[in-house]
């Protein structure tokens, strides 16, 4: 069985509010029952309802890094509060007698050991999973109709662009709400979520500043509408309507990767070993969705990589919160997604392990040598309007400098520098100056890089500090 410890369960709920109401039914004794089977693979118990019933929650470690939990409670959250009190109940050394484990749950148990030999079985005669058949004719109607709203999204933006965004008004404001909802008739999510993020920055009172950021924004619908419209009209002359694993224009355009795709394509590492270095999680109110975004550094290659969850509005409470987490993570099956630098991964089991002071060794061999190497690679990024904008490098630091003005910067040991500023949602720079001078020198540093299109600068905020024994989170 996994180790169960209280990092790991909190990366098993759903949100904190679970966790917080899980804690609280250990911390008021709702507990009536706790046991464990005969090979401690299996955790079940009795938790007093809110009402006259009780509720059998379990937890069953047959797959160890793939855990089934169950409950009798009618919660849609998964886990719920009941099955996370019985984790935290043991993690915390509560008293869990030898029990048998319920017949119905038995019965529950033995399908999913059966379905389990049977993908292990798959999985011995080198069997593969097969992304879904694609039905061709019914792709091509649908590739038609996005280049149609691509033409459609054209028009629109030559139309902005030729009045002038000085002169919009309330009835083309009200233009562009009215095309925000065909792109989605179009099948063309992407530009959808684009096209509300124009009309977002060109609410924005501070006229200046949403005109400057609205140029960049049409810029990026400008190369969204031509390499889209390539990509889509060689896609029709392709006979087999292959997807393009190698870039990102399948997002752009709406499409989700299913796990079996990327398979298919070679986009896997296998028995993986990564560490977070940062979470944040923010509104996107152009998606529409929460996004919980965590860089990890990946042992063997020391690739900085994103996982990325979109939580959208209508069911967040019913989706599971992502958040920080502390240890080190062993995954069998790694997914890579198309993308340049900080692809997205995901992964669907996991087994965690504490960082040690070894981990530190690694990952500080791991930063860029050179911070003019560093900035080519990330102006080079930039250049391509579709690909991310906030870059994340890991960064040797000599010293972290402060200058009369109070603006930092970081310098490597052949004297280079680069700015240090707040690019992205919370400030994290204001933090250093509540840092001891030995964590200022000497570290490794993750950061996160922007254009700045108001100065022309590239600024890097500053998210993780690296030092020989620690890692520094000062965003989380």
């Amino acid at each position: 069985m996994v180790e169960i410890t209280e990092t790991w369960i909190d990366s098993q709920a759903p949100n904190s509010a679970a966790i917080k109401n899980g804690q609280g039914l250990v911390k008021k004794g709702r507990f009536l029952q706790l046991h464990h089977s005969e090979d401690h693979a299996v955790l079940f118990g009795t938790c007093a309802g809110s009402g006259s019933s009780d509720y059998q929650p379990s937890a069953d470690f047959a797959v160890p890094e793939k855990p089934v939990m169950r409950c009798t409670c009618p919660s849609r959250q998964f886990p719920c509060k009941h099955v996370l009190g019985l984790l935290y109940a043991y993690a915390g050394g509560a008293a869990f007698t030898p029990a048998e484990v319920p017949e119905d749950l038995a019965a529950k148990r033995e399908k999913a050991e059966k379905r389990e030999e049977r993908k292990l079985k798959e999985t011995a005669e080198g069997a593969t999973p097969k992304p879904k058949k694609v039905n061709k004719s019914a792709l091509k109607k649908k590739i038609n109709a996005q280049l149609e709203g691509l033409d459609v999204l054209e028009k629109l933006i030559q139309s902005l662009i030729r009045n002038g965004l000085g002169t919009l008004d309330k009835k083309e404001q009200k233009l562009i709400q009215e095309h925000v909802k065909q792109m989605g008739n179009y099948y063309l999510s992407g530009a959808q979520s684009e096209l509300r993020r124009l009309a977002l920055v060109l609410s924005d009172k501070d006229q200046e500043k949403a005109y400057t950021y609205a140029v960049e924004q049409l810029a990026v619908m400008n190369a969204m509408i031509k390499k889209g419209r390539q990509y889509l009209t060689s896609k029709l002359e392709d006979p087999e309507m292959a997807l393009d694993h190698e870039s990102t224009i399948e997002e752009w355009l709406g499409h989700a990767w299913q796990l079996t795709e990327l398979q298919s394509f070679g986009l896997v590492s296998e028995q993986a070993e990564l560490i977070q270095l940062s979470f944040l999680s923010y509104a996107d109110d152009a998606r529409l969705e929460h996004v919980d975004t965590g860089y990890w550094i990946q042992k063997d290659s020391g690739e900085i990589h994103r996982t990325i969850q979109y939580r959208p509005y209508k069911a967040a409470k019913l989706m599971r919160e992502e958040d920080s987490f502390f240890e080190k993570a062993r995954v069998p099956v790694l997914y890579r997604y198309p993308g340049d630098m900080n692809r997205r991964v995901r992964f669907e089991e996991m087994a965690s392990t504490p960082v040690t002071e070894e981990d530190m060794v690694w990952i500080h061999e791991y930063a860029a040598g050179s911070y003019a190497d560093a900035i080519k690679k990330v102006k080079n990024q930039l250049k391509n309007p579709l690909a991310d904008s906030h870059p994340v490098m890991l960064l040797p630091v000599s010293r972290i400098s402060r200058n009369d003005e109070g603006q930092y910067a970081i310098t490597d040991e052949a004297g280079q520098s680069v700015a240090l500023g707040d690019v992205f949602l919370q400030p994290t720079v204001p933090m250093l100056r509540y840092l001891p001078e030995e964590k200022l020198s000497g570290v490794s540093m993750l950061v996160m890089s922007e254009h700045c299109l108001t100065t022309g600068r590239l600024l890097a905020q500053p998210l993780t500090i690296i030092t020989n024994h620690e890692i520094i989170r000062l965003l989380y």
